[in-house]
């Protein structure tokens, strides 16, 4: 019977049934993997922990410039220069306008006075027929200096309107004589000396 043998006989001889080697090599196996995944789990862990510090030191940095920002940075200054800014710009797109409607205006001024060049270049330096009559009768110094030019005298007026220079020509001698008018001189004097000139 079984019992009838010795235990260790029989525990011996089930152990030598078993047979336990690919038990023990897949063990084996399994305990190698184990160990290989704790090692790559563990390089994961510090990389993932190396990320993790770079990025703390990343959020610290940006927080503590955040922070700055905001304290260098307060809203009503900046709602105040939005709206000196919205002015400055306003002004500016006025003034713009202004200019150009100013310019528009000096545009047709400017055509208006080419006109009236045009016209004027037309007419001469003495004015068309009807004005030179019209001045002509009117004028009495205007007779004058007409009865001086066809003598070769030419009276030249200052700013003011005051004849105070005049030129006499000789053409017979080919002789031109230029002489200021002093109000304190006698007109004899001058009318002897453009006499002798001529």
């Amino acid at each position: 019977m079984l019992l009838d043998e010795d235990p260790a006989t029989l525990i011996h001889h089930t152990i030598g049934n078993f047979n336990i080697h690919p038990d023990k090599s897949a063990i084996s196996r399994i305990h190698e993997s184990l160990s290989t995944l704790q090692q790559a789990r563990g390089l994961r862990v510090r990389e993932a922990e190396d990320v993790l510090k770079k990025l703390s030191r990343n959020l610290t940095t940006l927080s503590t410039q955040h922070a700055e920002t905001i304290i260098s940075h307060s809203t009503a200054s900046h709602a105040s220069q939005i709206v000196e800014l919205d002015t400055q710009k306003f002004r500016v797109a006025k003034a713009a306008s202004d200019l150009e409607i100013e310019g528009e205006r000096l545009d047709q001024e400017l055509e208006g006075l080419k006109a009236r060049l045009v016209e004027l270049e037309l007419q001469g330096v003495e004015g068309d027929e009807n004005e030179r009559a019209k001045r002509e009768s009117e004028d009495p110094t205007v007779l004058k200096l007409k009865i001086y030019r066809s003598l070769g005298i030419d009276v030249e007026a200052d700013r003011a309107g005051n004849y105070n220079k005049a030129v006499v020509r000789n053409i017979q001698k080919g002789d031109v004589h230029v002489f200021n008018i002093d109000p304190k001189l006698s007109r004899y004097f001058y009318a002897n000396y453009i006499w002798q000139a001529l």
